[in-house]
């Protein structure tokens, strides 16, 4: 188990993780079609967008939080 403090960013780190995941695999469907070399494409893919969704998700998350709590009682 982790200690309590980290959870948020464990939260973002999962959160990327599996929105990016989903995310390049719809993608990749919908742009490239089905096919034997699918698997390939989405791991090149996943292997850039795993990253990038990672750092959006820790520079947006803080971010929205703050405006979440603002605009909710």
């Amino acid at each position: 188990m982790f200690p309590k403090k980290y959870s948020n960013l464990l939260f973002i780190l999962v959160m990327g993780f599996g929105m990016s995941l989903l995310m390049t695999l719809i993608i990749t469907y919908v742009n490239t079609g089905f096919d034997k070399g699918y698997l390939n494409r989405f791991l090149k893919a996943w292997a850039v967008g795993l990253p990038i969704a990672i750092t959006a998700a820790l520079l947006v998350g803080p971010v929205a939080k703050k405006f979440v709590d603002k605009i909710t009682k």
